[in-house]
C-alpha cells in the first residue's frame, strides 16, 4: 500500500508557473477582500469597542 501510494507522489514535482500565477492571483484577492472587511465602518467601530473594553478591565 505504501509503495502504491509513494510511487504516484513521485511524478508530482510541483505547481507549474501557472498554478503559481492563480495561486498568486487568489491570494491578492482575498487579502483585497479581507482589507475591505476590516476596514470599514462596522468592523473597526467593534474592533476599537473591543479594545477599550479590554483596556477598561478592572484589576
Amino acid at each position: 500500500m505504501r509503495a502504491r501510494v509513494q510511487g504516484r507522489l513521485a511524478g508530482d514535482s510541483g505547481m507549474t508557473t501557472s498554478e503559481y500565477a492563480v495561486g498568486t492571483i487568489a491570494a491578492c484577492a482575498f487579502a483585497a477582500v479581507l482589507y475591505k472587511v476590516v476596514s470599514s465602518g462596522a468592523v473597526s467601530a467593534a474592533l476599537q469597542s473591543a479594545v477599550e473594553r479590554a483596556l477598561d478591565v478592572q484589576f
